[in-house]
C-alpha cells in the first residue's frame, strides 16, 4: 500500500479509536514487580498490570464487584494475590491474566499481605485483628494469629526462609513475633504510640526497622527483641524501608551501612543513616504540591524509590542522580477539562483533569510529567503557534507560562517563565496568538478579557511577572472560550450570555456582536481559510457567522444535549464536535450533514484537540478518559477500492465456474462473495441438473463440502437455510440442505453456531408447517391413484359394444367387471385407503360389492344409495347421463349397472 499523505487535503470520513489513556490506579496498595518489569495496581473493582516499558496495559484483572483492599506479588513474580471488600483472596497468574484459585480469608477486609521468600506461603493481616498464614498452591489456611488488639495495618517475612517467622504491626502500636514452627508469637515489641505503619529487615535478617505515624523509626535486635535506636523523622511515616547496602548514594560521608527511606505527610521522599540519625539526602519539593506519599518501595535493580502519592501519582526518584524524578505515571485523571498537543511536532499532550496540576503525556511512551504552579485547580490551558510555551489558567486567579524544553530531563523539561495575576475570579479561559507568541489572552468569570505581553526570556530561569497591554470588561456573564483570528489582528469570545463578540487585538475595541443561540456559548473557533467563526452552545446546536456582516450562515442540529467544543477540520471545509452526550461528531460544512459520529466515552465531554497535520483527534471527557482518534479516510477507501478490485474478479471466476458447470467451487465462491440469491439458483440448479443420483444435494462434491464447513461458514449457510426455508418455492433446496447439516455435523459443533438457538427455532416453524402440506399432498395423491386405477379398462369399452352387438353373452362382461372391481379394492388396501374414513376387513365383503348385490336386487336404486359408494359416485352421475342419451336401452341398461359396479 502506497504510503499515505496525511498533508494532502482529502474529506474525513472514519475515524478509530487507537489509544484510551484511563485511570489506572485509584487508591491503595501498589507493587512493582521484582524484575522491574510490571507495575500492579488496584483500579476500584479491578486489577490493573502495567508493563512498565511501553506504558501500556497488559492485563485489567476483573474483580467480583467490590473494591481491592490489598495485593501483593509473589517474589518469583509469576503470581499475584488480590483480597477484596467481600472477602475473598484471589490468585492470579500474571503471564496469562487468568484467575487461579480464589477462597474466603478472614471474617474483615485484608488490609496487609506479603509472601514469603519462596513463594510458598502467604500472610495476610485483617481488620479482624488476626494474622493468617496461608499454603498458595492448596489455598489452605496454615496458622492462625491472634493476639493484636487492633487493625493489623502490616506484616513482613522475615528474609531467611529456614527460619519461618512472621512479625506485624497493628493500631495497638505493638509490633509481633510470630513463630511458624512453634505456632505461637514469641516476642511482643513495645515503643511506638501510634499505629505501625512500616516493616523491613536487613539483609542479613539482624535487625528489624519499624516506623509508624508517632513521627519515628525504631531499629530493633530482632535476635534479642531490644530497641537499638529511635530516629525522629518528624513527620508522620506512612512508609519506611532499607536500601541495599551497597546502593549507589550520592553522599559525601557514608558512617552506617544501615540506611532507611521514609515517606510521609510532607510528600518527600528521605534517605536516612540510621547510626547516624540523620537525614543524609532529600528530594526537592514539589511547588505547590499537596500531597502526601502512602507508600514508597525500592527498586534495586535500577537503584530507584517509587513513592506513591494520595492523589493517585507514582513518582520515581533514582538514588545515584540524588533523587531526582526520573519519571512519572498518573494513576487517576479526574473530570478532564481541557487538553492540547504539545511540542513542534505535536509528540505530547497537555491535560488538565479538575486538579492543581497540569499534566503532559508522551504519546509514544504515555509517560506523564506532571507540572505543579498553580495552588488551585486549573480550568484551561493553551498552546503557541510553534508548541513551545504552554499558558495555563486557573481558579487561583492566575495565568502561568510554561517553556517545554522537550531534550531536557523530566526537572527541567518544564520551566515557569511568566505569571500573570489580575483578574479577581477565576480563569476559565487563555489563548495564544496564531502567528506571534508575544502575547496570551484570558478570560474570566470576572466577565473581563486581559492580553499580556510575554517578554523574551530565554536566556533567563527566573519567573516574570507578566504585564497586561489592556484590560475590558467584555460580557455580562462568564467568559468561556476566547480564539484568536489566524491573522492576529482580530479575536472572538463566547459567553454564558448567549453571544459571542468580535474584538479588536490592537486596541480591544468591540467590531461586532453576534447573536443568535438561545443559550450560554461554550466554544467559539476561527476558519483557517475564510473569514468566519464558529460558536458551540447550551441550546444544541452548532452555528456558522459571518466576520464581515456578523450574519449566521449555517446551523448544524444533531447533538442531544450541549455541544462544548468546536475545532475546524479539513481547511476549513469539516467541524469537529464534542457534546454533554458523550459524542464526538464529525460535520461537513457544505453538505450541513453530519458525516460520522464516534463513541468513545460515558459522560461529558469537554475538550477536543486536534493534531496540526489533522492525523490524530483526542477528546477529553467527565469519565476520566482520553480517548485518541486516528484518521482513517485514505485507508478505508483505500481498503474499499481493494475490495471491488477483488470482487470483479471473483465475479469473473464465478462466472467461469457457472460455464463450466463446476458446481463445487461455484457454490464456495458464492459463499465467499455473500450472496445467497445466487447460491440458492445454484443449488436449485443443481438439483434440477443432478450429477450424482446417490447424492442429496446432487453431487457428491457438494455433499462433502457442505459437510465440512468451518464454524463462521456452517453459521452464514444456516442463516441463509432460515431465510430460504420461509419460502414454500425454495423449501425443498433449503430441507435438502439441512438434510445435509444434520446428518454431517454432531450437536455439539452445532451448539458452536452463534445464535443457533434462534437458527433452530425458525427452522422448525416452517419446518412443521412444510410437512403438514406435505402430508395434505401425500392423502390427495392417494385419492389420485386410486381414481386412476379404477378407471383402468375404459378405454376397451369400443371393444366390449362390439361384442354385445354381435351377441356375446352379459356374463363374461360381468367377469369382467368383477376382476376390475376387485383390482381396485386391492389397489386402494395397498394404499391404506377405503371408500369410508377408514380401511375394511379383507374377509368381509367391499362396499362395492355391496352394491352390486343391492343393484341386483333392486335396480331402482336411489341416489343416496349411489352417494354411499364412496369417492366414485360423481363419475357413475356423469356416466349415467352420457347413458340416457343412448338411443340402445338394453346398452344403456347395461352401461348404467357397469356404472354403478364401477
Amino acid at each position: 500500500m502506497a504510503a499515505v499523505q496525511y498533508g494532502k487535503l482529502h474529506l474525513k470520513t472514519h475515524f478509530r479509536n487507537v489509544t484510551t489513556i484511563e485511570s489506572i490506579y485509584t487508591g491503595g496498595k501498589a507493587v512493582i514487580t521484582r524484575d522491574e518489569a510490571f507495575l500492579v495496581t488496584p483500579v476500584a473493582d479491578d486489577v490493573n498490570v502495567l508493563d512498565l516499558t511501553t506504558g501500556r496495559t497488559v492485563h485489567r484483572l476483573k474483580g467480583e464487584a467490590d473494591s481491592i483492599s490489598c495485593i501483593a506479588v509473589n517474589p518469583s513474580g509469576t503470581h499475584l494475590m488480590s483480597a477484596s471488600q467481600s472477602l475473598l483472596l484471589v490468585l492470579w497468574d500474571l503471564a496469562t491474566g487468568e484467575k487461579a484459585k480464589s477462597w474466603k480469608a478472614h471474617e474483615a477486609p485484608v488490609l496487609a499481605m506479603d509472601f514469603d521468600p519462596t513463594s510458598t506461603l502467604v500472610a495476610t493481616g485483617s481488620a479482624d485483628s488476626t494474622v493468617k498464614v496461608w499454603d498458595v498452591d492448596g489455598g489452605y489456611c496454615t496458622h492462625n494469629f491472634r493476639g493484636h488488639s487492633g487493625i493489623v495495618s502490616v506484616v513482613k517475612f522475615h528474609p531467611n526462609a529456614k527460619k519461618l517467622k512472621l512479625v506485624s504491626g497493628s493500631d495497638d502500636c505493638k509490633i509481633r513475633v510470630w513463630d511458624l514452627h512453634a505456632r505461637s508469637c514469641v516476642a511482643v515489641l513495645e515503643s511506638h504510640v501510634s499505629v505501625v505503619r512500616g516493616l523491613d529487615f536487613t539483609a542479613d535478617g539482624k535487625f528489624l526497622v519499624s516506623g509508624a505515624r508517632d513521627k519515628v523509626v525504631n531499629v530493633w535486635d530482632f535476635e534479642t527483641g531490644s530497641l537499638e535506636k529511635t530516629v525522629p523523622i518528624y513527620e508522620s511515616v506512612e512508609s519506611v524501608g532499607l536500601v541495599s547496602a551497597d546502593a549507589d548514594v550520592p553522599v559525601d560521608e557514608r558512617r552506617s551501612k544501615i540506611l532507611a527511606f521514609t515517606g510521609g505527610d510532607k510528600g518527600i521522599v528521605r534517605i536516612w543513616d540510621l547510626e547516624a540519625g540523620t537525614c543524609i539526602l532529600a528530594q526537592e519539593p514539589e511547588l505547590n504540591s499537596k500531597h502526601v506519599i502512602i507508600d514508597v518501595q525500592y527498586l534495586q535493580k535500577s537503584n530507584t524509590l517509587v513513592a506513591i502519592t494520595s492523589d493517585q501519582n507514582i513518582l520515581f526518584y533514582n538514588l545515584t542522580s540524588g533523587l531526582k524524578r526520573t519519571r512519572q505515571i498518573a494513576g487517576y485523571n479526574e473530570e478532564v477539562l481541557d487538553l492540547k498537543f504539545m511540542g513542534p511536532e505535536d509528540t505530547h499532550l497537555a491535560v488538565v483533569t479538575n486538579t492543581e496540576q497540569v499534566r503532559i503525556y508522551n504519546m509514544s511512551t504515555m509517560n506523564c510529567d506532571i507540572l505543579y504552579g498553580h495552588s488551585e485547580i486549573v480550568m484551561s490551558i493553551d498552546r503557541s503557534n510553534d508548541g513551545s510555551l504552554l499558558a495555563s489558567g486557573a481558579r487561583d486567579h492566575k495565568v502561568i507560562i510554561w517553556r517545554f524544553l522537550p531534550d531536557e530531563e523530566p526537572s527541567k523539561r518544564y520551566q515557569q517563565i511568566g505569571v500573570g495575576v489580575g483578574h479577581t475570579e477565576p480563569v476559565s479561559t487563555v489563548a495564544f496568538g496564531r502567528k506571534s507568541s508575544r502575547f496570551a489572552l484570558s478570560g474570566s468569570h470576572d466577565r473581563t478579557i486581559k492580553v499580556w505581553e510575554i517578554p523574551d526570556t530565554s536566556a533567563s530561569t527566573e519567573v516574570t511577572k507578566l504585564k497586561t497591554r489592556y484590560t475590558f470588561q467584555a460580557h455580562d456573564k462568564d467568559i468561556q472560550s476566547i480564539a484568536v483570528a489566524p491573522n492576529d489582528k482580530v479575536f472572538a469570545s463566547g459567553s454564558l450570555d448567549k453571544t459571542a463578540k468580535l474584538w479588536a487585538m490592537e486596541d480591544g475595541r468591540l467590531l461586532g456582536v453576534f447573536k443568535g443561540h438561545k443559550r450560554g456559548i461554550w466554544s467559539v473557533a476561527f476558519s483557517p481559510v475564510d473569514q468566519v467563526l464558529a460558536t458551540s452552545s447550551t441550546d444544541k446546536t452548532i452555528k456558522l457567522w459571518s466576520v464581515v456582516d456578523f450574519s449566521c450562515v449555517k446551523t448544524f442540529e444533531g447533538h442531544l444535549n450541549s455541544v462544548l467544543s468546536v475545532s475546524f477540520l479539513s481547511a476549513g471545509m469539516q467541524l469537529v464536535s464534542s457534546g454533554s452526550d458523550g459524542l464526538v461528531k464529525l460535520w461537513t460544512i457544505r453538505s450541513n450533514e453530519c458525516v460520522t459520529t464516534l463513541d468513545g466515552h460515558e459522560d461529558r465531554i469537554w475538550a477536543l484537540a486536534v493534531q496540526k497535520d489533522e492525523k490524530y483527534v483526542v477528546s477529553g471527557s467527565s469519565d476520566s478518559t482520553i480517548v485518541v482518534w486516528e484518521d482513517m479516510t485514505i485507508q478505508e477507501e483505500e481498503k474499499k477500492q481493494r475490495e471491488n478490485e477483488e470482487r470483479v474478479l471473483l465475479e469473473q471466476d464465478l462466472s467461469n465456474y457457472l460455464h463450466k458447470r463446476d458446481y463445487k467451487n461455484a457454490i464456495l465462491l458464492a459463499m465467499r462473495l455473500d450472496q445467497p440469491f445466487r447460491l440458492l439458483t445454484l443449488f436449485e440448479d443443481l438439483s434440477t441438473n443432478r450429477q450424482d443420483p446417490s447424492s442429496i444435494l446432487g453431487s457428491t462434491a457438494v455433499d462433502s463440502i457442505i459437510s465440512n464447513l468451518s464454524d463462521s461458514k456452517l453459521a452464514q449457510l444456516l442463516n441463509y437455510i432460515r431465510t430460504w426455508n420461509t419460502n414454500t418455492r425454495h423449501a425443498r433446496t433449503a430441507q435438502s440442505l439441512l438434510h445435509v447439516i444434520l446428518k454431517a455435523y454432531t450437536p455439539d459443533r452445532l451448539m458452536r453456531v452463534p445464535k443457533c438457538k434462534e437458527i433452530v427455532d425458525a427452522l422448525l416453524a416452517y419446518t412443521e408447517r412444510h410437512l403438514k402440506i406435505a402430508d395434505g399432498l401425500l392423502v390427495q395423491s392417494y385419492v389420485v391413484d386410486y381414481t386412476v386405477e379404477c378407471m383402468v379398462g375404459f378405454e376397451e369399452q369400443d371393444d366390449l359394444e362390439e361384442g354385445l352387438e354381435e351377441g356375446k353373452v352379459v356374463g363374461e362382461m360381468e367377469d369382467w367387471m368383477n376382476g376390475l372391481v376387485s383390482n381396485g379394492v386391492n389397489r386402494s388396501h395397498e394404499y391404506g385407503m377405503s371408500s369410508g374414513s377408514e380401511p375394511e376387513d379383507e374377509d368381509e365383503p367391499s362396499s362395492s360389492e355391496q352394491e352390486d348385490h343391492n343393484d341386483d336386487d333392486d335396480d331402482d336404486a336411489s341416489p343416496s344409495s349411489e352417494q354411499d359408494s364412496g369417492d366414485g359416485s360423481e363419475e357413475e352421475d356423469e356416466e349415467e347421463e352420457e347413458d340416457d342419451d343412448d338411443d340402445d336401452g338394453e346398452e344403456s341398461e347395461s352401461d348404467g349397472g357397469m356404472d354403478v359396479d364401477a
